[in-house]
């Protein structure tokens, strides 16, 4: 990869990073937990777009600078981190958009459901015998399913209009 393209994905990653944070504040609470489904709509384009490594990257520093502007919690890391791996790592190997859909929500909902038990009961004091093991998973549910509902209208409409293939094209250059 030369400069150019560097610098272009990782303005590309900023940008998605500045909207998932962004667009935290347009949360709604479900079940005990506040969701954000625009980061996972940036978890499933940033997986279209620049992959899985960077989709990673940025649910991370989105998550982080959540929780240090107090627009989110600790529970933002699991879930959006599993979900953009496997989201990234569908779209890698299948091309398609649908599974890429349905990663996010499996591993947003299920996977990072799950991570965030121990996470809520070791590093945000919550009682073990209050929250059952599989208590995130409705919340987390509910807020992928948004972000992958959103995402669907998104970049369908940039396959539609070919926009998607000239963005890939420009970013997988060498």
């Amino acid at each position: 990869m030369n400069k150019t393209t560097i610098i272009q994905k990782l303005v590309t990653a900023a940008l998605l990073c500045a909207v998932a944070v962004v667009g935290s504040m347009f949360s709604f609470p479900a079940f005990g937990s506040r969701c954000a489904p625009i980061q996972h709509m940036v978890n499933i384009i940033c997986a279209v777009v620049l992959g899985p490594a960077y989709g990673i990257c940025v649910a991370f520093c989105a998550s982080f600078l959540r929780n240090l502007f107090g627009l989110g919690s600790l529970m933002a890391f699991p879930g959006s981190m599993i979900g953009a791996f496997l989201c990234g790592l569908m779209y890698w190997k299948t091309r398609r958009i649908l599974p890429t859909l349905l990663a996010e929500v499996f591993g947003t909902a299920v996977l990072g459901g799950l991570c965030a038990y121990p996470i809520a009961v070791f590093f945000m004091g919550v009682d073990a015998g209050a929250v059952a093991f599989y208590a995130y998973i409705i919340p987390f549910l509910i807020s992928t399913a948004g972000g992958a509902i959103l995402s669907a209208v998104v970049i369908y409409s940039m396959q539609g209009s070919g926009v998607l293939a000239k963005v890939q094209a420009q970013m997988n250059r060498l």
